[in-house]
């Protein structure tokens, strides 16, 4: 609510979709999902202790995410992490360059630059590297031992080399860049140890931007520099490259991590995938749907009074999105909590909706769409090493996944 209104009763707190039903852990917690039905824009209380509002249906979720009237840049970071006892962390200051967390007209400047990376023909050139980096990865599965961890040998290592060669970072420096990528997007993360890790983004992006100020190559940021470079400072490009580095790697890995763990459970659509290349486009759409591994957008604050879903939101207060609830939402998507690969799954908003729709989301799907037919193809009889039951998910952070994925074949 208004952080300015003290005469209302204290809202309940709620699993904020990192938490997953226990009958089904690719599911939406129960509590989400009976506000859906019953308190669709209801009051609940933040980790920091806030107040605030949560939207789980699907057109009202689509309704905030393009309305400017909510505000990407206003609500603290702070937010979704409980009070420091201290009050000595302070909060890692939005970078420039990170539109992400930034309204228009500033965001659509710098969001303008950046699109022309992810044209279909930019991701065209990408593919053959893209596929390439997915063989090589399977080779190297095949020839080594059994069982192995699918997130260490192919969910991680796989698009973390496709953002290093979109963005031109060295090879070698890619074992430090995953350990600080999933830092920064992990809340259990100790948030001192998240302020070094925020620092050493900053300095490594930092160099590698020097060095392309210098020599600009034929990647993402070698491309800003060329024709934007007079109009993009270096601490805007660093914020851009970090942005896409983080969200990019860390996105697509647990998208491959858990996406191979549903079709796992899944082995007659699993095969279809594997079978028919025609079925892939439409299966991937279905598993970002059916997934939705981020649980929510940014916190957004209104701006002026707003109705949603016949809920009045006032000037001030802080909004967030439930994206599991959305995509899983019957009024959208009938028998919406059965994994269909044949199913339509138009307008699920895995990737957002509105300004903000996720701007590297046609790099994913390349990614997906190349690796999800190879893994299975390699590897047909693809299974589990371990009981299901010992998987083991990630219970915090801001994009939902597994830990580990043993597999064997």
């Amino acid at each position: 609510m208004s952080q300015t209104d003290n005469a209302l009763p204290e809202a309940p707190p709620v699993p904020l979709s990192f938490q997953r039903a226990e009958s089904c852990p690719f599911d939406p917690s129960p509590e989400v999902v009976r506000r859906r039905v019953e308190e669709p824009v209801g009051r609940f209380t933040l980790p920091s202790g806030d107040q605030a509002w949560l939207v789980t249906r699907h057109g009202d979720v689509r309704a905030v995410l393009s309305d400017p009237r909510f505000s990407n840049a206003l609500a603290p970071g702070t937010l979704l992490r409980p009070p420091d006892p201290s009050g000595q962390v302070e909060e890692p200051p939005m970078p420039p360059g990170m539109f992400i967390g930034m309204d228009p007209p500033e965001h659509t400047r710098l969001r303008r630059m950046v699109t022309g990376e992810f044209t279909v023909k930019r991701m065209n050139r990408l593919r053959p590297r893209i596929e390439q980096i997915i063989a090589d990865h399977l080779d190297a599965m095949e020839s080594g031992e059994r069982p192995v961890d699918l997130v260490q040998a192919f969910a991680v290592p796989v698009p973390s080399l496709v953002m290093c060669e979109l963005l031109g970072v060295p090879y070698t420096d890619r074992a430090d860049f995953q350990r600080r990528s999933r830092a920064a997007v992990d809340m259990a993360v100790d948030p001192e140890q998240g302020m070094l890790m925020f620092l050493e983004m900053q300095e490594y992006m930092a160099g590698l931007v020097a060095r392309q100020r210098a020599e600009p190559g034929d990647d993402l940021l070698g491309m800003l520099v060329r024709e934007h470079g007079d109009d993009l400072t270096d601490d805007e490009l660093v914020g851009i490259g970090n942005m896409l580095l983080t969200a990019g790697h860390e996105t697509t890995a647990n998208m491959f991590a858990i996406g191979a763990l549903l079709l796992i459970q899944h082995p007659e659509q699993a095969a279809v995938i594997r079978d028919n290349p025609e079925a892939v486009d439409r299966a991937v759409e279905e598993m970002l749907r059916y997934l939705a591994i981020v649980p929510s957008g940014l916190i957004r604050t209104a701006t002026e009074d707003v109705l949603v879903g016949g809920t009045l939101i006032g000037a001030g207060d802080y909004v967030l999105v439930s994206l599991p609830s959305a995509n899983r939402d019957p009024e959208r998507y009938p028998d919406a909590d059965t994994f269909d690969i044949t199913r339509d799954a138009d307008q699920h908003v895995a990737f957002g909706h509105g300004v903000h729709h996720c701007v590297g989301a046609p790099l994913v799907r390349l990614e997906l769409r190349a690796g999800f037919p190879a893994l299975l193809r390699r590897f047909p009889s693809l299974r589990l090493a371990v009981p299901f039951e010992e998987i083991r998910f990630r219970p915090t952070g801001s994009v939902y996944s597994v830990e580990a994925l043993p597999v064997t074949w």
